[in-house]
């Protein structure tokens, strides 16, 4: 199974949003890893992988998402497409239509991963996501020793 390296500066990000959020805001990692890629032959019952249903549930749970991407060649992780693409589906039962979000992206570049950012936010308009436009939070990584 596929899952976040360990020393991932975006769980790193996530875990520091995590702990600066106002007390009245409850914030969680969901996890991504560990969702088998997306093929529609799968929807049909018994087939439906239980880790793409659960998912489904979790984000339905909640108010809002903020999302915490890297950049791999100027775009979000294969990892995070495919969990935007499993949440997407079946299209009328989209997980996405209408939640909020906002990026933080996170890279060792110059560009805090903004081409990751700037794709991700194209995702948000076809899936129907109203994206927090301001600020833009681009993270430029050097030394990160919050555990």
């Amino acid at each position: 199974m596929a899952s976040l390296r360990r020393g991932s500066f975006s769980r790193k990000i996530a875990r520091v949003a995590i702990t600066l959020a106002s007390n009245s805001l409850v914030m969680e990692i969901i996890e991504i890893g560990d969702l088998p890629l997306y093929n529609e032959d799968l929807e049909e019952a018994p087939a439906t992988p239980p880790s793409w249903l659960m998912f489904r549930d979790r984000i339905r749970g909640v108010d809002g998402v903020l999302f915490v991407t890297p950049e791999y060649n100027r775009s979000v992780p294969a990892m995070l497409k495919n969990a935007l693409d499993v949440g997407s589906r079946p299209r009328v039962e989209s997980i996405w239509s209408g939640k909020p979000c906002a990026v933080i992206s996170v890279s060792l570049g110059a560009l805090g991963a903004f081409g990751a950012n700037h794709h991700l936010r194209q995702s948000f308009v076809f899936l129907d996501m109203p994206a927090m436009q301001q600020p833009e939070a681009y993270n430029r990584q050097r030394a990160v020793t919050v555990r």
